[in-house]
């Protein structure tokens, strides 16, 4: 197993324009807008106090070619793709308007936690899919970072819901804060569950009580019966725990922080006063006050304890309904009658 440290905190004497700059876009859109002259005087002014870290991809590519070589055997090739260098894009244009994919400058970059790290050493020979995988800081020879957005560190691109990979083709695979972003975490859990080898180990986390975040869609939070039914029909499940990453007490300064960050003046001096016991009450005695009714809409929607959706069917839909339906009742009864099978249906007009 090989791995090559991709963010480095940046210090007097490893300090590189370019790389400080890939590292840190809110630099690059200030030195763009002219807020700072150079990469640099950022860094002496307030990057070296602030823990910024510089992105250098020495010996990435050639790490790089030497994976995707490795997994080629791996690979679904009937699935529509094409070939990007050494990369492979199956993200196809039908599949981008199916999932739901949209264009975005949002950038996801997370390091793994300890006990993705130790399934990462359980496996220093074999292979891992890191499903929605982001830009990684560290990258590892045994880890396939997959991803819907060509970042430095991606491997192959695509989509959760399609794996383009053969079944029982990996020995584990990491699955950390993606399956909210999914349209359907359903067919996701399938098709991860179906390239996982027999004995392989999965490691997935799902926000529960966190507010709407992330790239570029927030589908679903999931309880957590919700996360354990995406795939206790396919995999036995060894344990589920909230480790120290995810205690309540994330969710509690997340809602606290964003909240204050929404409002101004009066309004959020008064929020900023608030003790804990003046929030142990009705929230119907609350709603009347200025750091609740100030919210803009886009917060009421990030923190918001639930949404009210409103919708119609046309009048044009119910028919095209019917004939979909009736189509799908006669390919099941051809396809059931091939199989010899005599069946007798009931079809309502």
């Amino acid at each position: 197993m090989e791995k090559i440290i991709l963010d480095q905190l940046c210090t007097q004497e490893n300090f590189n324009e370019d790389a400080y700059l890939a590292s840190n876009p809110d630099v690059a859109d200030a030195l763009r807008d002219g807020l700072v002259s150079s990469a640099r005087e950022h860094f002496d002014c307030f990057g070296k106090e602030e823990g910024r870290r510089q992105r250098s991809t020495s010996g990435l590519q050639e790490l790089q070619v030497r994976k995707i070589h490795e997994i080629e055997p791996l690979l679904n090739l009937n699935c529509p793709h094409v070939r990007r260098d050494v990369k492979y894009d199956f993200l196809t244009e039908a599949l981008r308007e199916e999932t739901g994919i949209s264009t975005t400058d949002a950038v996801s970059c997370n390091e793994y936690d300890l006990f993705v790290e130790e399934l990462i050493s359980q496996f220093p020979d074999g292979m891992i899919l890191d499903c929605g995988a982001g830009k990684r800081p560290v990258y590892y020879s045994n880890v396939l970072n997959y991803e819907i957005v060509d970042y430095d560190s991606t491997d192959i691109i695509g989509v959760g819901e399609v794996l383009p990979f053969k079944s029982n083709s990996f020995d584990a695979v990491i699955s950390i804060a993606v399956l909210e972003h999914v349209r359907n975490p359903f067919a996701c859990a399938a098709e991860i569950a179906r390239v996982l080898k027999p004995g392989g180990k999965l490691i997935c986390a799902v926000p529960f009580l966190q507010p709407e975040h992330g790239y570029p869609h927030h589908y679903y939070n999931m309880a957590p019966q919700g996360l354990r039914a995406l795939f206790d029909r396919q995999l036995q499940i060894d344990d589920h725990k909230v480790i120290g990453s995810l205690l309540p007490i994330w969710s509690l300064t997340w809602f606290l922080n964003s909240w204050a960050a929404g409002l101004t003046g009066a309004a959020l001096e008064e929020f900023k006063a608030l003790r804990i016991s003046d929030l142990l009450t009705s929230p119907q005695e609350l709603l009347t006050r200025d750091w609740v009714r100030e919210l803009p809409v886009e917060k009421n929607f990030e923190l918001a304890s639930a949404t009210l959706l409103f919708a119609h069917k046309s009048l044009t839909q119910g028919a095209g309904f019917q004939l979909t339906s009736s189509s799908v009742v006669i390919r099941a009864i051809r396809r059931m009658r091939s199989f010899g099978t005599m069946l007798k249906f009931l079809i309502w007009p």
